[in-house]
C-alpha cells in the first residue's frame, strides 16, 4: 500500500512539473522572468560631473570632446586597464590615452588651465564679489557683467572687449589678432568669420571665460601646428579640462647625453627666433619661462608646451589699445591673478626679452658640465654674455649666434632624432 502511494505521488509530480514546463514555454516573458540571464557588465570610469568642470559651464572651457571620455576613447595614465579609476582631482595635468578606432591608441596630455585650488577659489570670488553669497549659479553672476553684456550686443571682438584682462596674449591686442581668435575658435563650428553672429551667447562666455583665466587653448588654436607653429596639436575640452597631444618637459632631458642636450638648445634658440621673425609678423615673447615650458615629443622635436606665458605684439597693425586703456579692472581681470597687479607696458617689450631669459634659465641647466674643455668653457661665457644683456642688444645676438655655431656640430644624426633622420645624412643643413 505504501509503494503505491509513493509510486502515485512520483507521478503526481512528474505531471506537475511538465504542465509548469509547457506553463513557462507557452509564456516568453514568464519564462525570461523565471531564468534571466547574467548581464555583461563592462567596467567604466565613474565621471562625475565635478571633476571635469562640468558642472561649472558655460563658466568653463568647452564641451566639444567630452563624448571620448564618456565612451572610454581617452583614458587615464599610461596603461590601457580594464580596472579604471580616476585620478586625484587636484592635480594641474594628466598624463592619457586618446583613440578614434579603440585599437591604436597615442599618448595626450590632460590639463587644467589652473589648479583646482585657484579654480575654486575663482568662483568663490565670484559670487563674494557680485552676488555677494559664497555660492552661486557662475554662469548667472557672469553674465550680469557689464563686460559680458558688451559682449552679447557685439558683433565683433574689438580691443574694448579685452582690455584689462590679465592674459599676456591680450595686453597688446590688434584687430587682426582679434578677428584670427574669433575665425578660429575650435569650441563653436567652423564658420570662418571675423563676425561673431555664428557664437551663442554661451559660446561667448565660454571664449571670454577661457581669455581670463589661461589663454593656452587659445594660442593652440588659432596658430595650429599643422601650419608649422611650435605648439602642441589641440585636441578639444571637456568642461574645465584641456587635451592636446603629449611632450615630455625639457627638465626631463636636464641629465640627456650632450648631443641631445646640444640638439634641443639649438632647436630652443630656433624657436625663439620663428617668434620673433615669422611671415605673419606677430611678435611672440615671454614673460616668464621654466622648465615646463618647453616639452620635447617622441620623435625629438621641440615645442611650446605651456604658452599660457606667451605676449604678442602685432608687428603690422601694432597695438589698438594705450597703456593707460589696459588699467581697467573687473571681475575678469581678477580670476587668476591679483586685482592689483600692474601689466607690462607694450612699449617697454624688446625683441631679445625670450632670449635673455632662456639664457638665465634654461640653457645653463640644459648645457652644464656636458662639454669637454675648451668648448664647454666657451659656451658658458656665451650664454653669460647673453643672460647679462639687458642693455647691449647687438651683444645678445651676437653672443646666441657664436653659440648656435658652436653646438651645431656636436649634434649628431641618428634615430633618436626622428624628427630630422634620416634626412640628415643627405644634407648640409645638418
Amino acid at each position: 500500500m505504501g509503494r503505491w502511494i509513493c509510486c502515485l505521488c512520483s507521478r503526481v509530480a512528474d505531471s506537475l512539473m511538465l504542465l509548469l514546463v509547457l506553463a513557462l514555454s507557452c509564456n516568453p516573458s514568464t519564462a525570461a522572468t523565471a531564468s534571466p540571464s547574467a548581464p555583461h557588465i563592462k567596467p567604466s570610469y565613474s565621471f562625475g560631473r565635478t571633476f571635469l568642470g562640468l558642472d561649472k559651464c558655460n563658466a568653463c572651457i568647452g564641451t566639444s570632446i567630452c563624448k571620448k571620455f564618456f565612451k572610454e576613447e581617452i583614458r587615464f595614465d599610461t596603461w590601457l586597464s580594464s580596472h579604471l579609476k580616476l585620478p586625484p582631482s587636484y592635480l594641474l595635468s594628466y598624463l592619457g590615452n586618446y583613440t578614434d578606432d579603440a585599437k591604436s591608441w597615442r599618448l595626450v596630455d590632460i590639463t587644467r588651465l589652473t589648479s583646482k585650488y585657484q579654480h575654486d577659489r575663482a568662483d568663490k570670488r565670484i559670487c563674494t564679489s557680485l552676488l555677494k553669497t559664497k555660492t552661486c549659479s557662475l554662469e548667472r553672476a557672469l553674465r550680469r557683467t557689464r563686460r559680458f553684456q558688451k559682449w552679447l550686443r557685439a558683433k565683433r571682438l574689438t580691443p574694448d572687449l579685452v582690455q584689462g584682462l590679465s592674459s599676456p596674449m591680450l595686453r597688446c591686442p590688434s584687430q587682426r589678432l582679434l578677428d584670427r581668435i574669433v575665425r578660429r575658435y575650435a569650441e563653436v563650428p567652423d564658420a570662418g568669420s571675423i563676425y561673431m553672429d555664428h557664437l551663442t551667447d554661451r559660446d561667448k562666455l565660454r571664449l571670454l571665460y577661457t581669455l581670463s583665466v589661461n589663454s593656452h587653448p587659445i594660442l593652440l588654436q588659432i596658430f595650429p601646428d599643422v601650419e608649422g607653429w611650435p605648439f602642441p596639436r589641440y585636441l578639444g575640452s571637456c568642461g574645465r579640462l584641456v587635451v592636446s597631444a603629449s611632450t615630455r618637459p625639457l627638465r626631463d632631458f636636464y641629465g640627456a647625453a650632450p648631443e641631445v642636450a646640444a640638439d634641443l638648445a639649438l632647436q630652443l634658440l630656433a624657436v625663439l627666433r620663428s617668434m620673433g621673425t615669422n611671415d605673419l609678423n606677430y611678435f611672440f615673447y615671454f614673460t616668464h619661462v621654466d622648465a615646463g615650458t618647453f616639452g620635447v615629443f617622441s620623435n625629438g622635436h621641440l615645442f611650446i608646451r605651456d604658452a599660457s606665458t606667451l605676449g604678442i605684439i602685432d608687428k603690422e597693425e601694432g597695438s589698438q589699445l594705450i597703456d593707460g586703456q589696459q588699467e581697467y579692472k573687473d571681475i575678469f581681470s581678477c580670476l587668476t591673478v591679483d586685482c592689483q597687479s600692474a601689466f607690462v607696458s607694450c612699449n617697454s617689450i624688446r625683441e631679445k626679452h625670450s632670449l635673455i631669459m632662456v639664457c638665465q634659465e634654461l640653457l645653463p641647466k640644459l648645457l652644464k658640465g656636458k662639454f669637454l674643455q675648451p668648448v664647454q668653457e666657451k659656451i658658458d661665457s656665451f650664454l653669460q654674455h647673453c643672460a647679462d644683456g639687458l642693455a647691449d642688444d647687438q651683444g645678445v645676438n651676437e653672443a646666441v649666434a657664436k653659440l648656435a655655431e658652436l653646438l651645431k656640430p656636436l649634434r649628431s644624426c641618428d634615430s633618436r632624432f626622428a624628427y630630422r633622420y634620416p634626412d640628415c645624412k643627405y644634407s648640409d643643413k645638418y
